[in-house]
């Protein structure tokens, strides 16, 4: 071997050494710096012309293991989705307060059962008729607070959905340019150490935002890609956006610079709680409490269109029912009694109506054929100068002749049944609690029934993905031919409505339904709707209940009858006595049968539709707050336990990362002495040579 091999085997030595020792301080220096990778410089032998000539770093790089990398990113993504709907949750919970406390929301329906209780046992009270109205209203202006909050709170999420795809967005850029210097230094055979750790910080970012799939590039870098393999970052950034509407499903879309958008599915971060947030979990909410409160408002009108007030009211007017009259009567059974009674509630005129022999017959006298095209004209020559029945905006209102303190009307539900509700309570006469549009959607119609929508209007649908993304809009016209087996034959066309995916329906209350067919199943939305039932009447949407809006917006729009929350002596807290003899008032103020009835309402059993959590059940509104509430707190904890989980996880996947990837300040000592002798060493043999070459110089 000859001196220059010597000396370029011991430079090459010392270089190497210099190139670790400088790596082995590097790794002590930032022994405490968080993020920090330990990196080590790998040796490789020199061979020049095939003959060994020293050694040289090949590379320096970071000591990662990519399989705890990959780990550690997906747990963080799913701690983190769960997290923040748990947040969220715990925030909606606390809304409701405890449901075991008196000052809760749930509490402030017992209270209205109290208050009609302890209003049984003295109905002529003014303080107690006062305090049962009042806890109505409050029950009522506490649901409308609460659902007003639910929707600011999805709001709020829809904002933050909005600025977290901007952070992703920013992240994606950062990431692709460091992409850039990380592969100019590999090509330049630089340390490209420091951008890494950089990088993976931001990855480790943008992956509590987003799930994402990590690969190292050749070159240096990296490519990421969503779950399902779109490319977020690899030679550029692509850049995603944030898609929703009021009415319909948010979703991200993916833009890259040439080609169309394209929605894309997300399944963990913070963007899939808050999409999971704003699509399901709050609307959900705000579903079951339009039900709960819906029913609840139901079975207290129940109670008190069965009941009277005392003395009778001069007017009763119905509510909208969506429909027009021969529609509404139509398939009525049973019977119902109306009553014209006097200031001192003796009756001046009976009515007994039968619906199923379809005649009206008064103060026990021959009975008059009637139709539902008649019905009406038949009722008012059953009035006769004693009052009248009008139905204007599709809604019945009754009137005794006279003043309003000298006529009033009264009925007796009896057996009468439509959709499962009697007479009076179908077209709400005597409503306590009313609405600003329709909050039960058993109409009762049936298939053979007039749909009444006018044809040409249309309607469309969006059909989206259980994760959000939209598949395709449907626009469907209301046909020309006119009953509701034509209608649903629209919309559950193959190539003009929903059959391809599923099919609506028609039950036997007259509530209408979509099924979808397909695995997995597909949502439906409503993404606008122009029709009417008639002039100014309900769309189909907003008759049957179709579309998270509708459905959402119930809790919102009921409330106490102004009338009688300004006049509590119109409570309907008596009962029409109809086996009194004549001459004795039918209606009386001591009777408190009525109130009896109404603390008595939350223990009723009705039918709750599907809502939120719950499926369709059959059972009391008192039965069913315990339920909601359980649901409520069932949700909260099932988002907390799967954020622990999820935060064990990472936890875990942190400390075995933190053994590979820490700095171990030992180790790097005994690194720094190794590399220290490596490098006395190599100038030993460097000064060796410089020896030998003076002594043969000497020579010479």
């Amino acid at each position: 071997m000859s001196l220059t091999s010597v000396l370029s085997n011991a430079s090459s030595g010392l270089v190497a050494a210099q190139s670790s020792l400088r790596t082995t301080s590097d790794n002590i220096a930032n022994v405490n710096t968080e993020g920090y990778v330990r990196k080590r410089a790998d040796q490789a032998h020199r061979v020049v012309g095939g003959v060994g000539s020293g050694v040289e770093i090949s590379d320096v790089r970071r000591v990662v293991d990519q399989f705890l990398v990959s780990a550690g990113l997906t747990a963080n993504s799913t701690a983190s989705r769960w997290g923040l709907v748990s947040s969220n949750l715990d925030t909606a919970q606390s809304l409701f307060g405890d449901p075991t406390s008196s000052t809760g929301y749930f509490a402030s329906l017992d209270k209205v059962w109290d208050a009609f209780g302890a209003t049984a046992s003295n109905p002529t009270s003014g303080v107690l008729r006062s305090g049962a109205v009042a806890a109505v209203n409050n029950f009522f202006s506490q649901t409308s607070s609460l659902n007003a909050e639910l929707k600011r709170m999805i709001g709020s999420v829809d904002d933050r959905a909005k600025s977290t795809t901007n952070d992703i967005n920013d992240l994606l850029a950062k990431i692709s340019k460091l992409n850039t210097d990380i592969s100019r230094s590999s090509i330049g055979s630089g340390d490209s150490t420091g951008a890494e750790n950089v990088q993976l910080g931001l990855i480790e970012d943008l992956a509590k935002l987003i799930d994402i799939q990590v690969q190292p590039r050749s070159a240096g870098g990296v490519t990421i890609r969503t779950s399902e393999g779109f490319e977020l970052v690899g030679d550029s950034a692509a850049t995603l956006a944030y898609r929703s509407s009021d009415s319909t499903s948010g979703y991200l879309a993916i833009q890259y610079p040439v080609g169309a958008e394209q929605p894309i599915t997300v399944t963990g971060g913070e963007i899939r709680g808050l999409l999971d947030l704003r699509d399901n979990h709050l609307p959900k909410l705000s579903e079951q409490l339009g039900e709960f409160a819906a029913r609840a408002a139901e079975r207290l009108n129940a109670a008190h269109n069965a009941s009277s007030s005392s003395p009778p009211r001069n007017v009763l007017e119905g509510r909208d029912t969506g429909l027009d009259l021969p529609t509404a009567v139509g398939g009525f059974t049973g019977q119902t009694t109306l009553a014209v009674t006097d200031a001192s509630g003796v009756i001046q005129r009976r009515i007994l109506i039968d619906f199923s022999a379809g005649t009206m017959s008064v103060d026990a006298g021959p009975a008059t054929a009637f139709t539902p095209a008649t019905f009406l004209s038949t009722l008012n020559t059953s009035l006769g100068a004693f009052g009248s029945a009008t139905f204007t905006n599709r809604a019945l209102t009754l009137t005794a002749a006279g003043t309003a303190t000298a006529a009033g009307i009264a009925i007796d539900e009896g057996t009468s049944k439509k959709a499962d509700k009697a007479f009076s309570h179908f077209f709400g006469l005597n409503d306590l609690v009313r609405s600003s549009g329709q909050t039960l959607y058993e109409t009762g119609l049936k298939t053979t029934d007039p749909h009444g929508f006018t044809a040409g209007e249309t309607l469309t649908f969006r059909m989206t993905q259980q994760d959000g993304r939209p598949i395709r809009d449907v626009t469907i016209s209301i046909p020309a031919a006119v009953s509701m087996q034509d209608l649903l034959n629209s919309l559950n066309a193959n190539t003009t409505g929903v059959g391809l995916v599923g099919a609506f329906s028609l039950d036997a209350q007259g509530q209408l339904s979509f099924a979808p067919s397909t695995t997995p199943p597909i949502s439906l939305a409503v993404v606008s709707d122009t029709t009417q039932r008639g002039a100014g009447g309900p769309s189909v949407s907003g008759l049957f209940g179709l579309g998270v809006l509708e459905k959402g917006s119930r809790a919102s729009r009921l409330f106490v009858d102004p009338k009688i929350a300004q006049d509590p002596n119109k409570l309907a807290l008596s009962k029409l006595n109809l086996t009194v003899t004549a001459g004795t008032p039918a209606v009386s103020p001591g009777n408190g049968q009525g109130a009896a009835a109404l603390a008595a309402a939350g223990d009723v059993k009705a039918s709750f539709d599907p809502a939120g959590t719950l499926g369709a059940i059959t059972a009391s509104v008192a039965d069913y707050a315990a339920q909601f509430s359980g649901a409520i707190g069932a949700s909260a904890t099932s988002a907390a336990n799967q954020k622990l989980a999820n935060q064990a996880v990472a936890e875990e996947v942190d400390q075995r990362r933190q053994s590979v990837e820490g700095v171990n300040i030992n180790e790097e000592l005994v690194r720094l002495t190794t590399f220290q002798q490596a490098f006395n060493a190599s100038a030993r043999m460097i000064q060796a040579a410089k020896e030998l070459f003076d002594v043969l110089t000497n020579i010479i």
